[in-house]
């Protein structure tokens, strides 16, 4: 991701932010039931009470919120490249560690957090061919001790080309050189799917 394209995902949520306050629709979500399916979705791969989790492209820290709703408190890492999102989650989850920027900005080491977990972070159409989204779970499943969960937009079910999208085959295919244990989820809304990649 060039800076260029950097900056206008910033000034993009700058401006969402400014029309919507603390709202789903900030993060150009459709609501926040859709928000929690795709929540519920990354927390089936195991996520339980106490793991730390790496969040990558976590806007306000709305998982986190939504996993103690469940009685599953986490130690909850959060990366975005909004510090105008940041600022808020971190006045509403001061128990938390937060970083502003890319994931490839920061100095993890490997497998420093039980889980690595995306959601809608992916869907940036930066015309590259999937090769940032790529690189970004292979970084992923690099930081995991448990596994990594993330969603993509399915381009079977997509009309516009304006949002980046793949099909779950080859998403699939392409983690499974990465672990040996992989799956997708791909059921439980028309646009969407989950991978999880386990250790």
């Amino acid at each position: 991701m060039n800076e260029q394209q950097r900056k206008r995902i910033i000034d993009k949520h700058r401006d969402s932010l400014t029309r919507h306050g603390y709202h789903p629709h900030a993060l150009y979500w459709s609501g926040r039931d859709i928000q929690e399916v795709r929540f519920q979705m990354l927390a089936n791969i195991g996520i339980a009470s106490g793991d730390s989790v790496l969040d990558v492209g976590c806007g306000f820290g709305d998982f986190k919120s939504w996993s103690e709703q469940q009685d599953s408190p986490l130690q909850y890492t959060g990366i975005d490249l909004s510090p105008d999102l940041l600022a808020q989650a971190k006045g509403y989850h001061q128990d938390a560690v937060f970083f502003t920027g890319d994931l490839f900005d920061m100095s993890f080491e490997n497998k420093s957090f039980d889980w690595v977990i995306l959601s809608g972070a992916l869907n940036e159409q930066l015309h590259d061919e999937s090769a940032y989204a790529k690189s970004i779970i292979a970084r992923m499943y690099q930081l995991c001790r448990k596994g990594t969960a993330f969603n993509m937009l399915d381009a079977r079910a997509l009309t516009t080309h304006d949002l980046h999208s793949q099909t779950p085959k080859n998403i699939l295919i392409f983690c499974q050189k990465l672990s040996p244990n992989c799956s997708v989820i791909d059921d439980y809304l028309a646009n969407d799917f989950t991978i999880y990649m386990m250790r």
